[in-house]
């Protein structure tokens, strides 16, 4: 006769060990021993585009006592969507730029970018007057010093292509343009390929290949789900264009830190805009503008 109890019994050790298993195959993926715990809420969670109101506020909730249990913070997790009628652009005077990197810090503060190891989402280019060449700039010059005679800087970020490479790139659709223009990352979605890397010609995003440290007092508690919310590790993150601050009608971080005023950002889409006077008035051009990604970022100098 066949014991139902015993084989009850060896079904739950069955069970137990493949459980073990699963966890001490990620314990490796962990930055201490408690992170190999799994969120299977977050692990079976749905395509971010794909859920209703009630799943994203609910998903807001967890996600806030998650930061508010690591952080000892309140945080404010926003789900705010696109704007009508705007697709948002970005405009920088090189004939201003004076290389002093303050966008590059006031990005790294706003949105949460680690400090060890070291993200950064804008890079800052010196090059020597008369001379446009990318590979021969220097990105690790002394900001005490400028602006340097004989030098210009040239910043470089995502430019928000509308044929973003990247975007084509991700084999999971972790990542996507929203009708406002701006590519984002689903960073529960991200399983941290590389491929978007690898397919961005702008060097426009980051690998977070360790636990993101951030400094206690410089931790900012009001977020985006899309965009400067704290990231897990190993995933591939990214600028927004400050989506969090933009779609509240607020300038990105890295222009308002700007000290000569070389940034400029706006609609698109509305004549009157001061991005479109950019545009339609200055000499402009587009960073690498023969691969046809389209960017929704525009160099400008003065007349």
């Amino acid at each position: 006769m066949i014991d139902f109890k015993e084989k009850f019994v060896n079904r739950r050790k069955l069970i137990k060990l493949f459980a073990t298993g699963v966890a001490a195959a990620l314990a490796p993926f962990a930055a201490k021993e408690s992170d190999a715990k799994i969120d299977w809420e977050e692990y079976f969670q749905k395509h971010f585009k794909l859920m209703t109101k009630e799943e994203k506020e609910k998903l807001v909730k967890r996600l806030e006592q998650k930061y508010k249990e690591k952080y000892k913070k309140e945080f404010k997790v926003k789900i705010s969507d696109a704007m009508q009628n705007v697709e948002f652009g970005y405009a920088l005077n090189l004939s201003k730029c004076i290389g002093c990197r303050r966008c590059v810090y006031a990005c790294v503060k706003e949105n949460n970018l680690s400090r060890k190891p070291q993200i950064q989402y804008i890079r800052v280019l010196r090059m020597k007057n008369g001379e446009f060449d990318v590979e021969k700039s220097e990105h690790y010059y002394e900001p005490a010093l400028v602006p340097e005679p004989g030098y210009f800087y040239f910043p470089v970020q995502c430019q928000q292509c509308k044929k973003a490479p990247c975007v084509k790139a991700c084999p999971i659709k972790a990542t996507w343009t929203e009708p406002d223009g701006i590519v984002v990352v689903d960073y529960n979605w991200c399983i941290g390929c590389k491929y978007c890397m690898s397919a961005c010609p702008y060097f426009g995003r980051r690998f977070n290949r360790g636990e993101p440290v951030i400094p206690e007092n410089e931790i900012n508690t009001t977020v985006h789900y899309l965009g400067n919310r704290p990231r897990p590790m190993n995933v591939v993150e990214k600028c927004t264009f400050c989506i969090q601050r933009s779609r509240e009608g607020k300038y990105p971080a890295c222009l308002e830190a700007c000290p000569v005023g070389a940034r400029k950002f706006g609609n698109l889409l509305d004549p009157e805009d001061e991005i479109r006077q950019v545009i339609d008035n200055k000499r402009v051009f587009i960073f690498k503008q023969d691969l046809n990604t389209i960017p929704r970022f525009y160099y400008f100098f003065h007349d």
